[in-house]
């Protein structure tokens, strides 16, 4: 049956794999009913003045679930924000969270507009209504609803929402832990920019050192050496490409929307990035080829494909046609269910979104943390761990009498500071996951692929808090 034929909205696929999954627990019908269903939706219309003109903003907050408070999620700009998109992304923060551990439910946000068509005063204008809005429905909230960045958002914005927030609820002490993704100097945590793209690597890198799984797909074990294509060249693809390139895999395409480039000796993204900056395009970058159209560049042969952009972008029509051997969804959704039946029957592992990209949602858990805390990660124990090491070494320096090269001093006795830290819980995070999933996948062999075996430790994990909830038996 033809994509064509079989055509479901972005949370009905979500549902798909979720009633996939189902069949593998052995939780109560209306326990399943409940972890599936949206909790609370709030749609919304606001006036916005924009030069001379109102214009009426359309925008959304869905909370998936209440299993555990403060809900999660991201605030995402775009013109194709609709109501099915926000409940499927919602539902997916819901298990992505229970996956990577971090004690939130999951939810998501978005406002109807192109940004690019705005000034970014009139952004603010909408930013800080939007902000509003949801402060008087009960919508945001340090222990209630704590947005993030997403798809056309970043710093800038969350600075906004804090600022709107703070000056709305005067004196609450952990006003700052109402949104992450803020900047270090409002609250934010340092690592939290590169943090998604760099849980796409660390997860990646745990299935390329299974032995067993690479030999499987017939590939080395590691990342080095590995060809990888990504698409998208936003912050999460951008990372992605830039932690492989340095842990000495090939990038050898680079995609945006409007085409993309290849060099089989591989691509800097740093510098490409550049050149988009001057040019506008990564279309004609020097030394590549290239090619017309991202859809072309995503069935060129390779090893790992990262699709780093919007949803949907392989489905069952051009599934046939990639030639990787293992996918990493970097973005949300990038795989309809049609094109991972595909993939199972090729053998090609699926390394699914709902955990893959949860570096985003794992650091915004720590900085949640830091301004609870109110204080910075590193500052009570920095010194004091440099101050053993040193001591350490020279100890070790004295009794055996050789001393050790300045460069490697530096590196023996540097004490953590907040990004160490934050790198540090994000790779045993990711592991960790990576780990989980494999071993329930591995158990059950029934089980056809690695996002089914995701839904199953999620809804077992969601289950078992309602359970401890007294809600459901």
């Amino acid at each position: 049956m033809s994509d064509q034929q079989q055509q479901y909205s972005f949370f009905g696929a979500v549902e798909k794999s979720f009633d996939k999954a189902a069949k593998f627990t052995n939780l109560d019908k209306g326990l399943l009913e409940q972890i599936k269903q949206c909790n609370a939706v709030y749609r919304m219309h606001f006036p916005v003045k924009i030069g001379d003109n109102i214009e009426v903003i359309k925008a959304y907050r869905v909370q998936h679930s209440h299993h555990k408070l403060p809900c999660k999620g991201g605030i995402r700009f775009a013109m194709s924000v609709n109501l099915d998109e926000v409940m499927a992304l919602a539902a997916l923060m819901t298990y992505k969270c229970a996956i990577v551990n971090v004690p939130f439910a999951g939810a998501k946000g978005g406002i109807t507009i192109d940004p690019k068509k705005y000034t970014p005063y009139e952004l603010e204008k909408i930013t800080r209504r939007y902000t509003s809005e949801l402060i008087k429905k009960n919508f945001i909230g340090p222990g209630i609803d704590v947005p993030a960045p997403d798809y056309g958002t970043g710093e800038r914005e969350m600075a906004w929402i804090v600022d709107t927030y703070a000056s709305m609820r005067p004196g609450e002490i952990d006003a700052l832990g109402c949104v992450t993704g803020k900047p270090v100097t409002q609250g934010g945590v340092r690592g939290r920019r590169e943090a998604t793209g760099l849980g796409v690597f660390y997860g990646i890198r745990e299935v390329c050192n299974m032995p067993d799984v690479m030999s499987k797909l017939g590939m080395t074990i590691g990342v080095e050496g590995k060809t990888v294509i990504v698409q998208g060249l936003g912050n999460v693809g951008y990372h992605a490409a830039k932690f492989f390139r340095e842990g000495g895999a090939k990038v050898i395409c680079l995609a945006e929307h409007d085409g993309a480039i290849y060099n089989a000796d591989g691509l800097n993204e740093e510098d490409v990035f550049q050149y988009k900056k001057k040019t506008g395009s990564i279309k004609n970058y020097p030394g590549a080829k290239t090619i017309a159209t991202s859809n072309e560049a995503i069935e060129l042969e390779c090893d790992i494909l990262i699709p780093a952009a919007l949803e949907n972008v392989i489905n069952g029509e051009n599934a046939p046609r990639i030639k990787a051997k293992m996918i990493g969804e970097a973005a949300n959704g990038p795989l309809t269910p049609e094109a991972d039946d595909v993939f199972a029957a090729k053998g090609v592992l699926v390394i699914p979104d709902m955990y893959l990209n949860a570096g985003g949602v794992t650091v915004s858990y720590f900085e949640w943390l830091k301004n609870l805390s109110h204080v910075r990660y590193g500052r009570m124990e920095k010194r004091f761990t440099e101050n053993q090491n040193r001591q350490m070494l020279e100890q070790i320096e004295e009794s055996t009498g050789k001393k050790v090269s300045e460069k490697d001093r530096e590196t023996i006795i540097h004490g953590p500071d907040e990004a160490d830290l934050v790198y540090s819980g994000l790779e045993e995070t990711m592991i960790a996951a990576t780990r989980e999933i494999m071993e329930v996948w591995k158990a059950n062999p029934e089980i056809p692929d690695m996002r089914t075996a995701a839904y199953v430790v999620a809804i077992k994990k969601v289950g078992t808090s309602y359970a401890e909830l007294g809600i459901f038996p």
